[in-house]
């Protein structure tokens, strides 16, 4: 009886491999294929453009006199 019980689980967890197993292939199997031939994936949709963001450069902190004959 502790067998059969133990088998269930068992038995769902290979169901639930092979179903997450198939959704993988099936989305990227294109990119696998291409992986294992050696061959770049063909894009189909353009990359995208990014924007830029350019940081205004602040005006460089001035030490007091007195610190910099500290240092």
């Amino acid at each position: 009886m502790t067998s059969a019980l133990g088998t269930l689980p068992f038995i769902a967890t290979l169901w639930l491999l092979l179903v997450l197993g198939a959704r993988l292939l099936e989305e990227s199997g294109g990119k696998i294929a291409a992986a294992l031939k050696g061959k770049p994936q063909q894009q189909a949709v353009s990359p995208l453009a990014m924007r830029i963001r350019v940081r205004w450069r602040s005006s460089p902190m001035r030490a007091a006199p007195q610190w910099r004959a500290a240092a």
